[in-house]
């Protein structure tokens, strides 16, 4: 093999080297898909929920920010979604009648409920990126033993036992593990990475939910 490169390596690949370089190239090119769409969703809804934690602590009235939310048909996620689902069980209350613990309970089961499904639609995808990190390695070190041991095998029939004889052989079957490598990095750092994007974002609405909450239960104790 006088030029050794890559695509040489794969080429001249056996079956199972060749396969699990397959897997590994599209677990890679799967990987990095879910990197950019999941930079791009955490980046919309950090927006989204700056823009909004700047308009709600304004002073603005709540009813109309309310309003002008389901106008401007904004992307419901974090402190947002939290907030609408909230306010719109609060304004099915019957303004006449005193808010009761009851009543708080509602609006405090509706803000769970607005968390508990923000915290699966941010968590869409991760566990496929920490699969892919944990798992990678390992597949990539499968096509490497496999290629080593097809070569020495072949070895067996060679005339003279020589380096050169398995040198090729070695050097495809490391290409496996160096794939595996490659596909494993990026996912453990992007899980990573998002994982505590995540628990900040998640800290951030729980926080908001137990003000807002707050408000709501000062309201209470006015209509009294």
């Amino acid at each position: 093999m006088n030029d050794i490169s890559v695509l040489n390596l794969f080429l001249e690949a056996g079956l199972v080297v060749k396969t699990v370089m397959m897997l590994l190239l599209l677990a890679s090119l799967l990987t990095w898909i879910v990197i950019v769409e999941r930079y791009n969703f955490y980046k919309k809804i950090k927006e989204i929920n700056t823009s909004f934690h700047k308009r709600f602590w304004s002073g603005e009235d709540l009813n109309i920010l309310y309003d002008e939310i389901a106008e401007e048909n904004i992307p419901l996620y974090g402190s947002l979604s939290v907030f609408n689902s909230a306010f719109k069980e609060f304004k099915q209350l019957n303004p006449q009648e005193i808010i009761t613990e009851l009543d708080l309970e509602g609006i405090n089961r509706c803000m769970r409920v607005a968390i508990a499904a923000d915290e699966e639609e941010m968590n869409k995808h991760l566990p496929f990126l920490a699969n892919v990190g944990s798992v990678s390695p390992y597949v990539g070190l499968l096509g490497t033993v496999w290629g080593i041991m097809t070569s020495f095998q072949g070895l067996s029939d060679a005339t003279q036992a020589t380096i050169n004889a398995v040198a090729p052989g070695i050097s495809e079957a490391l290409v496996a593990t160096a794939m595996g490598l490659f596909a494993a990095i990026p996912a453990v750092i992007a899980f990573n990475k998002y994982t505590s994007e995540l628990e900040t974002m998640s800290q951030s609405t729980l926080i908001f939910s137990e003000e807002l909450a707050s408000i709501f239960y000062k309201q209470s104790i006015r209509n009294k």
